[in-house]
């Protein structure tokens, strides 16, 4: 039996090891741009943090606001960063930042920001996971592997509209595709516009949010508000966006059982 030296254990975890690396350079230039925003009170530099629930966006969105007229490019730039880094890393919270979007941007701006970012984040963890993932998604995921694996043999053919129902629907969470999509050998390209197109009906819901909070904060008194998220109208819109997204395949099903 051959003894593992150091080095072999070395080469063995260098992907582990590259990959910290990047985490740590991402969240230094996070830390680094928090650091130098703007000046804040002492009570504003609690709220200044990514929102982890409805009211962090909500607190965090009435700050930045206040800051949006001298800082605005700076910002936008630290919004899509965070998201961006959420995404990559596969760390849940892109919600609330969706909420955010929608208190602070028009509503073609904070669309176009979110589904931009979001694609730009899942193509930047399946490289991550393509080249660091593949064993530890392997081990702590096998089942979710082994089901998807089947599911996406079954479409391969039009795994464009397969992978927008994915991220339209709430069957996996959007972090668990990022991970496994490239070990399922799914294409970049169909797999970065089924993300662009797939996270914008959820993404409505929530910037639609965000902008109910604005109202609510401009007009407290005002009772025609809607302060849910997810409404009886919220998740009807869903499941129609997600049933156009399967009507290829099931047309496709029926024609190839007509004329096979």
């Amino acid at each position: 039996m051959i003894s593992k030296t150091p080095l072999t254990l070395f080469y063995n975890y260098i992907h582990i090891i590259i990959l910290t690396v990047i985490f740590i350079i991402f969240l230094s230039i996070l830390i680094y741009l928090y650091v130098n925003f703007p000046p804040l009170l002492d009570n504003e530099k609690k709220i200044l943090k990514l929102p982890t629930s409805i009211d962090d966006a909500k607190s965090l969105g009435k700050l930045l606001s206040a800051y949006q007229n001298n800082y605005y490019y700076y910002l936008l730039f630290v919004f899509a960063l965070s998201y961006i880094f959420l995404q990559t890393f596969a760390i849940p919270g892109s919600l609330f930042l969706n909420v955010l979007s929608g208190y602070l941007y028009s509503f073609p701006l904070a669309l176009l920001l979110v589904c931009t970012c979001s694609s730009i984040g899942a193509s930047l963890c399946y490289f991550l996971s393509n080249f660091a993932g593949k064993k530890l998604i392997n081990y702590y995921f096998p089942n979710h592997i082994s089901d998807l694996s089947a599911k996406v043999n079954k479409h391969r053919s039009n795994i464009l509209n397969y992978i927008i129902f994915l991220r339209i629907t709430p069957i996996l969470p959007n972090w668990l595709i990022n991970l496994v999509c490239p070990i399922l050998n799914i294409p970049l390209k169909p797999y970065f516009i089924g993300t662009f197109l797939g996270v914008a009906p959820p993404s409505i819901l929530a910037i639609q949010m965000g902008k109910t909070l604005l109202n609510m904060t401009a007009y407290p008194d005002d009772d025609t508000n809607n302060n849910s998220i997810f409404d009886l109208k919220s998740m009807a819109f869903l499941l129609i966006c997600a049933l156009f997204s399967l009507l290829p395949l099931v047309f496709k099903h029926r024609f190839s059982q007509k004329f096979d």
